[in-house]
């Protein structure tokens, strides 16, 4: 067998100390994350992370800079997931853009408002490794990420 873990891409987006957040509902269950979602086939990282932001959000996004890359296991090798995480440039949000069906919200919460929400808790521990990423000045180059065809 070999093994394929699934990649996927997120955005951590700051203003005055909150960060965005989008809720969704995964196997029944309430939850916050960054916008984030899987990689495309033909897809490039920063094609995706954009296309992730806008899906999720309704807003354009630019980004200047890799955080990360993190990753979730399980026991099942089939659910092991390579997050490329990146930050930038919340740009225009769009005009009557429907977001995907699966979002419920989206919010801007401080780190402290995430680990006290009443309803609310974390899809993952990759929320709060990817805020500490930000909040510890990590930035990487995107050249760090060499893309051939």
């Amino acid at each position: 067998m070999v093994w394929k873990p699934r990649v996927v891409v997120a955005s951590v987006i700051e203003q005055e100390g909150r960060f965005l957040l989008v809720e969704e509902v995964i196997n029944g269950v309430q939850v916050i994350n960054q916008p984030a979602g899987h990689l495309e086939h033909g897809e490039s990282l920063i094609e995706a992370v954009k296309r992730e932001t806008l899906e999720e959000t309704g807003y354009r996004f630019e980004p200047t800079a890799l955080l990360g890359i993190l990753m979730l296991s399980s026991d099942d090798p089939e659910r092991v997931y390579l997050r490329f995480t990146f930050t930038g440039t919340l740009l225009e949000k769009v005009p009557n853009y429907q977001t995907d069906p699966d979002i419920i919200a989206t919010h801007w919460l401080s780190p402290a408002e995430i680990q006290s929400h009443p309803r609310l808790s974390p899809r993952s521990d990759l929320v709060f490794q990817a805020i500490n990423l930000y909040t510890s000045g990590q930035r990487l180059p995107l050249e760090t990420l060499v893309f051939t065809q």
